[in-house]
């Protein structure tokens, strides 16, 4: 498909330079580029809540965590 499009002039740099390397057109460099970018924001894991407190929360976990647990743990590191 052929378009106009005003991009700015360090992508336009990246992709004339992607292009060069790889011995593509400009257009095929900026939507393989592009191609890549949808690629890597599907894969990212969604950014995380911000807390709503200063303690962050872990994730859940299929066992009760007790006191018998937490004196464990302490004895371990020394606590």
């Amino acid at each position: 498909m052929r378009t106009t499009l005003t991009i700015d002039d360090d992508v336009f740099a990246h992709a004339r330079a992607h292009a060069q390397r790889e011995r593509i057109s400009i257009g095929e460099a900026l939507s393989r580029l592009a191609r890549q970018g949808i690629q890597a924001s599907q894969m990212a894991p969604p950014p995380a809540a911000k807390p709503k407190s200063r303690y962050a929360l872990l994730p859940a976990r299929a066992e009760v965590i007790t006191s018998e647990h937490v004196r464990r743990l302490m004895e371990h590191e020394g606590i």
